[in-house]
């Protein structure tokens, strides 16, 4: 019961801005967007997410020496803190849920809703919204990082609060057109050879979403950010937020 309201909960806050004080903190739409969050998926796994017009960086900034160690200090507390989790049974036991399991994806995140509510008003390393998993072809997974989120409207210096913004760029999926509910086929939808839909179509825009009858979402989620602690030891592969 107490899963099935903090989802309604991240459901209603991910489509109204949760009255504009909690933005949803999972990155997972209700059901009825679930094709949404397909697409967002398979966006972030396939290209970096800079000077892309459904997307939302954090300022670029320069690093400084206290910022590299402050970012080193994390994945340290990052790999001592969720070690358990290389288990995925140990993560599913404590209340991490597998996204779109039967989605073919480079990575997979498995979400703790609770976590991501949490994670609207504080910022606990131990408490990832997503821990993020590859699937070998045995089947079995293996741990490869986290996602952590915050609120749409928390401003960037807070952001630089929990990881700073020298080493790490947050982003927010924007300027999405979607079909309207109850029409889902139109998915399919082209021009030009390329999806009409979604994070891969060209429009980013009210007025070009209304052209074509579609239903726009400036803010479709909140802040997000990937760490790969688990991947690498280069810092490089640790902070690239682009699977």
């Amino acid at each position: 019961m107490m899963r099935a309201l903090l989802r309604q909960l991240l459901a209603f806050t991910l489509l109204t801005g949760g009255t504009r004080t909690v933005a949803a903190q999972s990155g997972h739409p209700p059901p009825e967007d679930r094709h949404a969050a397909d697409a967002a998926m398979h966006a972030m796994s396939h290209h970096d997410m800079a000077d892309d017009p459904h997307l939302k960086m954090s300022a670029a900034r320069p690093g400084t020496a206290a910022d590299s160690a402050r970012a080193a200090e994390l994945v340290v507390t990052i790999r001592s803190a969720l070690a358990k989790y290389r288990d995925v049974k140990v993560a599913l036991q404590e209340g991490f849920e597998q996204f779109l399991p039967n989605v073919p994806l480079p990575v997979y995140h498995f979400t703790n809703y609770r976590y991501g509510l949490e994670a609207a008003f504080t910022f606990d390393p131990a408490k990832p919204t997503s821990l993020l998993y590859r699937k070998n072809p045995d089947g079995s997974f293996t741990l490869t990082g986290v996602m952590y989120t915050a609120r749409q409207r928390l401003p960037e210096e807070a952001l630089d609060q929990r990881i700073p913004l020298g080493i790490a760029r947050w982003h927010q999926h924007i300027n999405w057109c979607l079909p309207k509910k109850g029409e889902e086929r139109r998915w399919t939808e082209t021009r030009a050879g390329k999806p009409l839909f979604g994070p891969q179509g060209p429009i980013a825009t009210q007025e070009a979403c209304d052209a074509v009858n579609g239903r726009f979402l400036p803010h479709l989620f909140g802040w997000m950010v990937h760490v790969n602690a688990f991947e690498s030891d280069d810092p490089a592969v640790i902070w690239g937020d682009h699977h």
